[in-house]
């Protein structure tokens, strides 16, 4: 789990750093672009840690930025070199959302709303297995089963010995009644959910349908937090065809606003387990 073999978090540290070195040389990212004859679509992307840093780069950006201290250029090379690295999930082949993977894989928690499905880390593999191919109608069995993988390899962040993931879930009371896949898997999924919320850095409240309007119903969403300051906090949002990442200050403070006012009106923890319980006994009774 430690940073320095994380090359996602490592390559946002990075960008960070020549964000500030830019920032300290008082020229905007359109200003470097065209220094180095590219866009600043590419500055952007290099800055905020969404794509991939070679030594180059930082040797160009450097040279634009009078950077004359060899150390830290030398510094910045090498987290370069160690953000090329490969995370355990790149051994799946393409994973749209790998650049979210490796920032759960470094976060120290992780708080999510959801309306519809269950969270994938507390997906069984029941479950997974029938709402991966739901959502994403396309896959073939290769890739389906090499998403089904990768979710249940990113449960080890939950049950991790040392280290595990401090998680929070606001669940909408729709996901526990939706049917995904059949009744019986829909009672070992809820049944799952109780039993995993019972462990001392899981908490599960659930958002029952008479809670009425609340600060969720424009869309999930995701924040992970960090336990290294170098390391700002992450709002992630899932999309279609691309994902969004907020990391501004005031983004993430509204975010976890709307979060506070989320668990506030869910359920308890302890009535949520009895929540969750009797709706897992509610499918069980539908497969008799």
């Amino acid at each position: 789990m430690a940073s320095n073999i994380n090359p996602t978090v490592r390559r946002r540290r990075l960008g960070q750093e020549l964000r500030r070195l830019r920032e300290l040389k008082g020229m905007t990212a359109e200003e470097v672009a065209e220094r180095l004859l590219v866009s600043q679509s590419k500055i952007s992307r290099l800055e905020n840690g969404r794509r991939s840093i070679s030594q180059r780069d930082v040797r160009d950006l450097c040279g634009v930025y009078e950077v004359d201290d060899h150390r830290v250029v030398d510094s910045l090379m090498q987290m370069a070199k160690d953000s090329r690295q490969q995370g355990w999930w790149h051994a799946f082949g393409d994973i749209p959302y790998s650049v979210y993977i490796g920032l759960e894989t470094e976060a120290a928690s992780l708080r999510v709303y959801e309306s519809l499905l269950v969270p994938g880390l507390l997906q069984t593999s029941g479950y997974a297995e029938a709402v991966i191919p739901g959502t994403v109608p396309e896959l073939t069995q290769e890739q389906l089963d090499k998403r089904i993988q990768v979710r249940m390899r990113r449960q080890d962040r939950v049950n991790h010995p040392d280290s595990p993931l401090r998680l929070w879930v606001v669940l909408d009371e729709s996901a526990l009644r939706r049917v995904v896949g059949s009744h019986l898997i829909m009672r070992e999924q809820l049944d799952h959910l109780v039993e995993v919320s019972n462990l001392p850095h899981v908490t599960v409240q659930v958002l029952p349908y008479d809670a009425g309007a609340h600060a969720g119903m424009s869309g999930t969403f995701s924040i992970l937090e960090f336990d290294d300051a170098a390391d700002s906090s992450v709002v992630y949002i899932e999309g279609v065809t691309s994902d969004l990442y907020l990391e501004k200050t005031n983004d993430v403070h509204k975010y976890t606003i709307m979060y506070e006012h989320l668990r506030a009106q869910a359920l308890s923890a302890d009535q949520s387990r009895e929540f969750i319980a009797a709706a897992a006994k509610k499918h069980a009774d539908s497969m008799a």
